[in-house]
């Protein structure tokens, strides 16, 4: 979507004038920009972001292009939004103080009558039905003007609080990793030695050093890493630190000493180790790399390491893989609707951030800047990579509903990694990652631009659902804010592309449970088509789909099948996962779907 300096015509918002921040500041990119703020007390009256969140997810899903950007050397390169083209608006409706459900509310529906197509939010709320969320409530209205609603899954996993957003009519984004490493390489021996050896580890430590040919030190009391009395006593040297489980403890203590010239640190799986910074010039390793260094530092009469930082490394990693902290579903809110829908890149994203904000610390007290760019990780950041594709969406088929654009991202998500192997589950011990993790998958931008068939829906099919929820007329009506809708037809049905089926894991009768579906597909591809069906049952599950073809005649002709899905009564909790996946007989469109089948309290 290529902007120029006239603004479309549909667009109402404006530039809202506050506290260090004028109308002047708004421009062909940054078309609007409101604050909401009637249910707390600032110290920053405006619409100008003091945190940086806001300013890092806007310019993820629409940044501009930007030269040498990176973390301190890390990332370096062009660093742009996904659909950079795109016009953005900011609404704040968080700040310093605190929020409230109204200054949310109040935000998205203003950003409603201001004229958007997308609205991308990276926040949630803990605990509360849908009659009572505001992102709910919202979105609802957005859906009914044909906004797509972008939303963060939350950050609470793998074991710990409920899913975010997982509401019907919004797109709910789960974060994931991605093969882009911030590294330091370990390099033990000297030149008068026969042989050096490299290790590539992990680092974020911001300064741009080398620290070459010190002497390399190990001992049982000393390499702890644990008391400040013995550090700072100890010579210059680069120190290695045994695994004992307290990294951060570790980290500081290194930082709050002046004599030494670095650390090894050491993690069986420092993949899993969350360095958004490194406050001293360390290399965190794995066990096997630490077996190494001990050997070598046992075989010679002088052991040497330098490290050399500021390096990143891509694709040596598998990848994407779930990341550990993303909420898994099912949804509280509404188990019967699969939640998370798509993964998205979440972990050590870099984007724009606050000006004069310090994001990094060497030692104790040296604060730094890292220039306009930071690096973090959260579903938050997940949400907006999600968002800017459905922006891409919105501008390449702008007759597309929200579901519609929803539906494309899903069904063309790659449940697959770099390897050709399922995607894995950093929180669940790297085993193959359930649709309650990641949903359908990782998003695929190029093929949700042409997905073959579409699953779409209307705003009375999610009044439908709510009326199958035992919602009282009064609930549903706070969630509508309308007296439009019936609930002549009320079912949990409702036509979306994936498929749950869950069983109450403390029945033990061993009968077997049958559930059923209907779905109805739009034909969205160049024209007349035939699709037939495979399925990838779950385990221990029986699942028939008919008719196993579906021949379309022309574009956006709709056809509708049925799915049954029969599974035992006493699951022993156990989540089990398959797919429907519709392949068009020339080849060229694959729609997938995926099923799942769980008790209800999986993602605990």
């Amino acid at each position: 979507m290529v902007y120029t300096s006239k603004l479309p015509s549909k667009w109402k918002g404006t530039c809202q004038e506050g506290q260090d921040f004028n109308s002047s500041l708004c421009n062909s990119k940054l078309i609007g920009a409101r604050y909401f703020n009637k249910g707390v007390t600032l110290t920053m009256n405006s619409a100008r972001d003091t945190e940086g969140h806001g300013t890092h997810t806007s310019s993820t899903a629409a940044g501009n292009y930007v030269d040498g950007a990176s973390f301190f050397g890390y990332a370096n390169g062009v660093a742009r939004g996904m659909a950079p083209r795109a016009r953005v608006a900011m609404y704040k409706v968080i700040f310093e103080e605190g929020r409230y459900a109204s200054d949310v509310l109040a935000g998205m529906d203003q950003a409603v009558a201001d004229g958007v197509d997308i609205i991308s939010i990276s926040m949630g709320f803990d605990g509360v039905p849908l009659y009572q969320d505001p992102i709910a409530i919202a979105s609802f209205g957005a859906m009914e003007k044909g906004i797509l609603v972008s939303s963060s899954a939350g950050n609470a996993g793998p074991r710990g609080g409920p899913l975010h957003n997982g509401i019907p009519w919004v797109l709910t984004v789960a974060a994931g990793n991605f093969d882009r490493t911030y590294a330091a390489s370990l390099t033990i021996g000297n030149n008068k030695e026969k042989e050096k050896r490299v290790i590539v580890g992990r680092s974020m430590f911001p300064l741009d050093a080398w620290v070459r040919d010190e002497t390399l030190i190990y001992n049982k009391t000393l390499s702890k890493c644990d008391s400040l009395e013995l550090l700072a006593e100890a010579p210059r040297a680069i120190i290695v630190c045994e695994d004992t489980g307290f990294l951060d403890d570790q980290m500081y203590a290194i930082a709050s000493v002046t004599n030494l010239a670095g650390a090894i640190f050491v993690s069986k799986d420092p993949s899993r180790v969350d360095l958004e910074s490194t406050s001293c010039p360390g290399v965190l390793i794995s066990t096997m790399e630490f077996a190494a260094v001990i050997d070598y530092i046992n075989s010679s009469d002088d052991p040497t390491a330098g490290i050399k930082f500021q390096q990143t490394v891509t694709g040596k990693e598998v990848a994407p893989s779930v990341a550990d902290y993303t909420s898994r579903g099912p949804s509280p809110n509404c188990p019967a609707v699969l939640k998370p829908d798509v993964m998205a890149p979440g972990s050590f994203v870099l984007a724009s951030w606050i000006p004069n904000d310090y994001t990094a610390t060497v030692g104790t007290n040296m604060l730094l800047s890292s220039q306009g760019f930071n690096l973090i990780s959260g579903t938050s950041m997940a949400c907006p990579h999600a968002s800017g594709v459905a922006a891409l969406l919105k501008g390449t088929h702008p007759e597309w509903s929200h579901a519609a654009i929803r539906s494309a991202m899903m069904t063309t998500a790659n449940e697959l990694d770099s390897s050709m192997m399922p995607i894995k589950d950093v929180g669940r011990n790297f085993t193959a990652a359930s649709p309650l993790a990641m949903g359908a998958g990782h998003m695929v931008p190029n093929k949700a631009m042409d997905p073959g068939l579409v699953y779409d829906a209307a705003p009375q099919d999610y009044v439908s659902l709510l009326c199958s929820m035992n919602f009282t007329r009064n609930q549903i009506m706070t969630i509508t804010r309308s007296n439009d809708y019936n609930c002549a037809n009320s079912s949990l049905d409702l036509n979306y592309p994936s498929f749950v089926a869950f069983y109450d894991k403390n029945v033990t009768t061993g009968a077997m449970l049958k559930h059923r579906f209907r779905r109805v597909v739009t034909n969205v591809g160049g024209g007349a088509a035939t699709y037939k069906v495979k399925v990838a049952p779950p385990e221990g599950v029986k699942v028939a789909v008919w008719p196993q073809s579906l021949v379309f005649g022309k574009k956006y002709e709709q056809r509708d099948y049925y799915v049954e899905i029969v599974y035992p009564s006493d699951g022993n909790g156990l989540v089990s996962y398959g797919s429907i996946v519709w392949i068009e007989e020339s080849g060229k469109h694959i729609v997938r779907s995926p099923i799942v089948v769980s008790p209800t309290s999986a993602g605990k």
